[in-house]
C-alpha cells in the first residue's frame, strides 16, 4: 500500500471526523507524541511540516527514569524512540499530523519497522488528552475496517507519560547527517515521500537576500 493511497483515504476519512472538532484557539501552542520506529526517521518527517515549532527525538512508555540511548536499545527499559511535537494546531490540526504519521511508517507489525526490531521500535500515539485519543482510536478503526493495510493495526494508543529527550546528537540527526548511510537508505526515502504525498503541509522554503 503505497503513501498515497493512505494520504487519500485518510485526508477523505479526517475530513468527515474533524468537522465537528474545534480548532484552537489563535496563538496555542498543542502538543503530540508519536512513536513509530527510529526516531531519526520521524524527525526528519515532521520538521519540514508547517505550523510545528519543534520536534524532540526522545524515549517514552517504560519503566526507568531518564533512559541512556544504549539503555533503550537492549528492549528492557519498556521505552519507544519518539518524538514530542510542538505545533500550531491553526495552521496544522492533530488530524493532519495523524494523517502523516499513518502515511510514514507501517503501523501493523509489531515491535518492529524493516529491519529495526525490538519493543524500543514499536507503534504508538501517546495521547496528551481526550480528544487526541479519540481522535486517534477513530483514525484506526476506519482504517482496519476499509482494509487500507493488509494486515491489523497493531499501533498503541496510550496517554503520554514522561517523555525523556534523546541525548543531544541525535537531535536534528538527519539534518546534520545526511550522508550517513542509515539516513540514505531509510529516511532520506522517507523525507521525499512527504514532499511528494503532502507538498500542502510543506513549510515554505526559507527565503534567500
Amino acid at each position: 500500500m503505497t503513501a498515497r493511497v493512505v494520504h487519500l483515504f485518510l485526508a477523505g476519512a479526517i475530513m468527515m471526523m474533524s468537522s465537528g472538532l474545534a480548532a484552537g484557539a489563535e496563538g496555542e501552542v498543542a502538543k503530540a507524541t508519536f512513536a513509530g520506529g527510529c526516531f531519526w526517521c520521524t524527525e526528519a518527517v515532521y520538521a519540514q511540516i508547517k505550523g510545528v515549532h519543534s520536534v524532540i527525538s526522545g524515549y517514552i512508555g517504560g519503566q526507568n527514569a531518564n533512559p541512556t540511548y544504549e539503555q533503550v536499545c537492549t528492549g528492557q527499559t519498556g521505552h519507544a524512540e519518539a518524538v514530542e511535537i510542538a505545533y500550531d494546531p491553526q495552521q496544522v490540526p492533530y488530524e493532519k499530523l495523524l494523517e502523516v504519521f499513518f502515511s510514514t511508517h507501517d503501523p501493523t507489525t509489531k515491535n518492529r519497522q524493516g529491519a529495526d526490531v525490538g519493543t524500543q521500535y514499536r507503534s504508538g500515539v501517546f495521547y496528551h488528552d481526550d480528544a487526541q485519543k479519540k481522535t486517534a482510536e477513530a483514525v484506526i478503526a476506519k482504517l482496519d475496517a476499509s482494509k487500507v493495510f493488509p494486515g491489523k493495526i497493531v499501533t498503541e494508543v496510550t496517554p503520554a507519560s514522561t517523555f525523556y529527550p534523546a541525548e543531544k546528537y541525535h537531535q536534528d540527526y538527519f539534518a546534520n547527517n545526511p550522508f550517513q548511510p542509515y539516513c540514505q537508505a531509510v529516511v532520506s526515502p522517507k523525507v521525499d515521500k512527504v514532499r511528494k504525498v503532502f507538498k500542502d503541509l510543506l513549510k515554505e522554503p526559507p527565503s534567500t537576500p
